[in-house]
């Protein structure tokens, strides 16, 4: 590099320009939720906090390795970009002087064996037992982040041919990296294709990796601090949020729950003279409106109607009776309260 070329590209270090994550403020959210729900719904939230919570732990490693690297380039954490109905959601875009990293961060629990297909598949232990589970390539997601990625860059190309050139050039400078942040997970790569291999690290080997990367380019002329930010900002126009949006289903969910045990409540009541008045009935029925030579059922509020007992001891007998018999079963002697 000539004495214009360093002049003009100092060392500006890594950039962090977008480092708070929607995950934070989601878990703060599900947390405010799971305080206030019960049963198979908090459940459901707790088990959504904990994975939140472990991804952003992982994160927050990666995010650790980038800062400490040393490398001129720009970093965004936590994109979740939206183009024509499309979404992206990407842990780190991190951009160097000569290439654009895409990071998936990975915080599992147990080991991975990714197999001659490329299948990823999860090893759990529970003592003398393991059982295996698939689980969605990370690799296959990252492609998908990476189509968008270079949908939105071409947005910013003028003309037929400079879209083109970059269309033709994007794989040189776009990499896929699956970072693995949790230390103990162990990797059996070994009948795994060497383009998976070449890309699946450990959070610790990540700056060696960017490094390495591009001192093996000695093709691409390097980019400078200026030009990063202008490109790191027409990418950041493209980004929404996701997590706090994805709360919100759990914050209706937790709604509808309160709203079914407020309708308990005011539901129909059983009362001790046997029964059931419903809400209909019991909203016809108003003391306020009734005349004052008229009386109420002190059990359900419905009209005490005189009536003669036509068997038993009291035959023959005056007594008050609750109209709303046989729901109701209320009854006083006729001189009682007069």
């Amino acid at each position: 590099m000539s004495i214009l070329d360093t002049f003009f590209h100092k060392h500006f270090g890594p950039i962090i320009l977008k480092e708070n994550s929607d995950a934070e403020e989601f878990i703060f959210r599900m947390k405010d939720l799971s305080a206030k729900a019960s049963g198979s719904l908090k459940g459901k939230i707790d088990a959504q906090i904990a994975a939140a919570e472990a991804g952003l732990a992982g994160e927050k490693q990666i995010l650790f390795h980038l800062k400490n690297s040393g490398i001129d380039m720009v970093v965004m954490h936590d994109l979740c970009l939206e183009r024509e109905g499309l979404f992206a959601q990407i842990d780190f875009l991190v951009m160097t002087r000569k290439h654009t990293f895409v990071i998936e961060c990975k915080n599992l629990y147990g080991n991975i064996e990714i197999d001659e297909k490329g299948n990823f598949i999860r090893h759990k232990g529970y003592g003398k037992f393991t059982r295996k589970e698939g689980m969605e390539s990370p690799v296959t997601q990252n492609e998908r982040h990476l189509n968008l990625l270079k949908n939105i860059r071409l947005d910013f190309k003028n003309g037929s041919i400079q879209k083109a050139r970059f269309d033709r050039k994007f794989s040189n400078f776009y990499r896929s990296l699956i970072v693995l942040a949790n230390p103990k997970t162990i990797v059996n790569d070994k009948h795994a294709p060497q383009e998976i291999r070449d890309i699946v690290i450990r959070a610790d080997q990540l700056a060696a990796h960017i490094k390495k990367t591009d001192a093996d380019d000695h093709d691409t002329y390097p980019s400078n601090e200026a030009e990063l930010r202008q490109i790191a900002e027409e990418i950041l126009s493209y980004n929404k949020k996701e997590k706090s949006d994805y709360a919100r289903k759990y914050e209706e969910l937790l709604t509808k729950e309160f709203s079914n045990a407020k309708a308990e409540k005011t539901a129909p009541t059983n009362f001790s003279h046997g029964g059931q008045i419903s809400n209909s009935e019991t909203a016809k029925i108003r003391t306020e409106d009734t005349p004052k030579n008229e009386r109420n059922c002190p059990c359900c509020g419905g009209k005490l109607v005189l009536r003669t007992a036509k068997k038993g001891a009291n035959a023959g007998n005056s007594f008050w009776g609750c109209s709303n018999f046989p729901k109701c079963r209320y009854v006083e002697a006729e001189n009682s309260n007069t």
